[in-house]
């Protein structure tokens, strides 16, 4: 390993190798330490059609499709007593596919690619601490996951957290993590063999599909197998594992019991694997960048697995993160400027997806519903998140007027108390997800900057008088 590096990046998931990636091919040096060895296993197998431009900015996309994950048409919604379904070929002509992908081979694929790019990736590698030169990140002291005795030191320019939810710089150093009221909840999952396919909803689709106490996803994958889990609030899960002698199968099973669709699915299936369980905290860090770097994917914010939004926000952040780091390292933009310019898209884009999750769980008709009623947001998050703003984002970013129109009502609705005759939420709001407000275009610049791709990836002025992006 190199004693130091001109970008050290902080894992290998999405966020690590879709950084890595886009920074090497920018001609860049860069050291990627993962902790683990992969392939190794990883939940958030459900990916959104909005990851294909940025694959195909990194050079990966042809890889992942000829790879023979199962595609996905889009998602069926079972929402108490309604029934919707969002077909991505609905949404355009020029709408790219979206794919249900088994995470240990995606991710490989990905960590790959990188060093065919010409990242250095050093596995089985943790990094137990950064070195700090007043304000600024300059040094990572790391060491080897069998042998903790055998450790070192590795100087950067600048560093990439992509360390997902431990958050090595969040969570040991800065101490900026804040954790949101609202979805504090437990996923308990399992795979299946020889399960039906679902007979609603596009080909291919995810199911979403409540109960009363939560919900459950089948997700379809391209090794035969069914991914099927259930999202249900911390507390209830705890009552019910209580009741229950401790037995996660059982609670499981009971819950399972309750949701017909999913049993329907599930009618001859036998299930191949033990029960996997995590905690769903729903966090953001403060900020997103500082004096020499930037915090990617889930090591700066965490949602909710509702949407699938996890890999999306993953590679849009790597995305933002390495056209930002690019222009600096050029001398084009200053540092300051730069992550400005990173800190408030990324934000932005998290803050219009939490908006849409809690939207999504308010529309849910079953207001005596414990689980339901607790992943509303309080009133002091909705303060905190600034919603009119908010709103303004999303209002902004949605090209046709009528759907703005639509969509304003929608949110303002569902979030002050009032009822929408509209059962899906996601009808005027489902293009929230690619970021229509989009930070390519010159209108939208944050600070005078906006991104570009070419004729290299980075940030440009719009000549405008940078003003103030909050």
């Amino acid at each position: 390993m190199r004693e130091s590096t001109q970008i050290l990046i902080i894992g290998g998931g999405p966020a690590g190798s879709t950084a890595a990636g886009l920074l090497a091919r920018e001609g860049f040096q860069v050291t990627l330490l993962e902790r683990d060895r992969f392939p190794r296993y990883h939940i958030g197998e459900s990916i959104l059609p909005s990851c294909r431009p940025i694959f195909e900015l990194l050079g990966v996309w042809d890889k992942v499709e000829a790879h023979g994950f199962q595609p996905k048409g889009g998602a069926f919604f079972q929402w108490g007593p309604e029934e919707w379904e969002v077909r991505f070929s609905n949404l355009g002509d020029d709408t790219p596919n979206a794919w249900q992908v088994i995470r240990s081979e995606f991710d490989q694929l990905l960590l790959d690619h990188a060093r065919e790019l010409g990242v250095e990736v050093i596995e089985g590698v943790s990094v137990r601490d950064i070195e700090f030169d007043g304000d600024r990140a300059v040094a990572a002291r790391w060491y080897d996951t069998k042998d903790p005795e055998r450790s070192g030191r590795i100087e950067f320019g600048h560093v990439i957290d992509a360390s997902g939810r431990g958050g090595v710089l969040a969570t040991r150093h800065l101490k900026n993590r804040r954790f949101h009221d609202v979805f504090r909840n437990v996923a308990a999952w399992t795979y299946w063999k020889n399960a039906k396919p679902l007979s609603k909803g596009p080909s291919g689709a995810i199911a979403v599909c409540s109960v009363e106490d939560g919900w459950f996803w089948a997700i379809p994958l391209h090794d035969g197998t069914l991914s099927v889990g259930l999202v249900t609030g911390r507390d209830l899960f705890n009552d019910s594992r209580g009741r229950l002698n401790g037995d996660i199968q059982a609670v499981y099973d009971e819950a399972l019991a309750k949701c017909p669709t999913v049993l329907e699915l599930l009618d001859g299936a036998e299930q191949v694997s033990g029960m996997k369980v995590e905690q769903d905290y729903s966090y953001v860090a403060e900020n997103f960048a500082g004096p020499g770097y930037l915090l990617s994917g889930d090591a700066a914010c965490f949602l909710d697995p509702l949407l699938s939004t996890g890999v999306h926000l993953a590679t849009y952040s790597a995305m933002l993160g390495a056209a930002s780091l690019s222009s600096v390292l050029r001398g084009e933009v200053a540092e300051q400027d730069a992550w400005r310019f990173y800190n408030t898209v990324y934000h932005h884009a998290y803050q219009r997806l939490l908006i849409l999750v809690s939207v999504f769980y308010e529309s849910y008709r079953g207001k005596e519903h414990h689980f339901y009623n607790a992943q509303r947001l309080t009133s002091d998050e909705r303060d905190h998140l600034n919603l009119q703003a908010a709103f303004d984002r999303i209002i902004t970013g949605i090209a046709d007027l009528n759907d703005a129109e639509q969509a304003y009502r929608l949110v303002q609705e569902h979030l002050r108390g009032g009822e929408s005759g509209d059962p899906n939420p996601l009808n005027n709001l489902n293009r929230v997800h690619e970021v229509k407000q989009s930070p390519f275009d010159p209108a939208n610049a944050v600070g005078g900057l906006y991104l570009v791709t070419e004729p290299r990836l980075g940030l440009r002025s719009n000549g405008a008088t940078p003003s103030d992006p909050s």
